[in-house]
């Protein structure tokens, strides 16, 4: 127990962690886990990795807050540079903040500015964050909104295709959706009225399902007619998560805005929304801003972690664990009927088990017993993710396979 610090955290495990270092952390009992939680998929790099701490204690000794409307130091010009070369084009211009939350905030904020427009548009499953307006937009479990009412208004909702859920095909889902998409339109908000249609690639919290390219690129070319903002929220999919730097790279869609956070500094605060400079142009000065955003040493961090992820054969690496992942898996589910499905691209691996209520019982055996860390998801809480540090070796991925599979259920 903690006396002095609030219960409202959820929390997946008891553990007391005292150091960490690639995919392992240990424990003040001294105790070594591995661990497929990257932090909810925010250590990259892996826990204090070299090159990253380097640059975090240099800049420490130089500046450790410099606020960007007093003054500019000298990293935040470098990072939005660097950004601008890894992420999809048109974006190459940049607003830093802390979370990903005010990231997809600022994105809002971006949006109804740019365009004169009030409404934005989210998917079922979703998850933003848990600001007032993120909650509004967040659909992934009611929990994140209970008790919270009234929330921001403007917010209209449409499905997200689940071809397991919905008892069909990826093709006929996505017409579905795209479809139901159409049909709010045409009942609740016209594009006249929609600022931004605001999507994950691949839902987070909401079970770590891919949207089908066709389904992105059937919205993006909605947006486009109806001169609505189309806006990817990487911030969980993003920095070498999905297997590319971004998720959109796998399905060619172009965003008019990108939302980013999490990988991008291995773990230090920090978060950022990209768009072209002309739409970035359309922002009023003063209409938004943030005393910590785009703080030197997360900068710093963030600087280092691209290098990281940027070196020659790394995404090559995750690629090949996240294959070597999903192959293990689903020999699992070929043998095991207790898991429905395996999905997700890249280290950003969801199983699916048939019944719910089996999933704290076997991540509790994989914690327990397997010394290894995972996390469930999906609005149903049927879905156990996997998100190990992008640097996650083949003999670590055999090792998680091995716990899982002994946390199972017997066939």
């Amino acid at each position: 127990m903690a006396p002095h610090l609030a219960d409202v955290w959820f929390t997946a495990s008891d553990l007391q962690v005292v150091s960490g270092v690639g995919c392992v952390v240990t424990t003040a009992a001294g105790t070594e886990y591995l661990d497929f939680t990257s932090g909810i998929a925010v250590t990259s790099t892996g826990h204090c990795h070299p090159a990253v701490v380097a640059a975090i204690q240099e800049q420490a000794a130089r500046f450790v807050h410099a606020q960007v409307n007093c003054y500019r130091h000298d990293l935040l010009e470098p990072l939005a540079a660097r950004l601008a070369g890894i992420t999809p084009d048109p974006i190459d211009t940049f607003f830093f903040t802390n979370s990903g939350a005010e990231a997809t905030e600022a994105a809002v904020k971006l949006a109804r500015q740019a365009t004169g427009k009030p409404h934005v548009v989210v998917f079922e499953g979703s998850f933003h964050g848990r600001t007032a307006q993120t909650m509004a937009m967040t659909t992934s479990k009611s929990v994140y909104r209970q008790g919270y009412a009234p929330l921001p208004a403007g917010v209209f909702v449409a499905p997200f295709p689940d071809a397991l859920r919905w008892g069909t095909d990826e093709a006929r889902a996505v017409d579905l959706a795209l479809d139901a998409f159409d049909r709010l339109l045409h009942t609740q908000t016209h594009p006249s009225e929609v600022a931004a249609v605001v999507i994950e690639p691949v839902l987070g919290e909401g079970g770590y399902l891919p949207a089908p390219a066709e389904f992105l690129q059937g919205l993006e070319a909605r947006c486009r007619a109806g001169e609505m903002l189309f806006v990817v929220d990487e911030v969980q999919s993003g920095f070498g998560r999905t297997g590319t730097m971004f998720s959109t790279e796998q399905s060619g869609i172009r965003p008019d805005v990108l939302v980013m956070a999490k990988g991008i500094a291995s773990g230090f605060p920090l978060a950022a929304i990209g768009a072209p400079a002309e739409l970035m142009a359309r922002w009023p000065k003063g209409a938004h801003g943030g005393t910590y955003g785009g703080n030197p040493i997360g900068c710093a961090a963030a600087l280092a972690t691209i290098a990281v992820l940027t070196a020659p054969g790394f995404l090559e690496h995750a690629r090949a664990r996240g294959d070597q992942l999903r192959d293990g898996l689903s020999k699992l589910q070929a043998s095991n009927p207790a898991i429905a499905a395996v999905r997700g691209p890249g280290l950003m691996v969801g199983v699916v088990l048939q019944d719910a209520a089996t999933v704290p019982g076997i991540i509790e055996r994989c914690r327990v017993d397997g010394r290894l860390l995972l996390m469930s998801a999906g609005t149903d809480g049927d879905v156990i993710r996997w998100m190990p540090p992008l640097v996650v070796s083949d003999e670590e991925v055999d090792r998680a396979l091995a716990a899982f599979a002994a946390a199972l259920p017997s066939p």
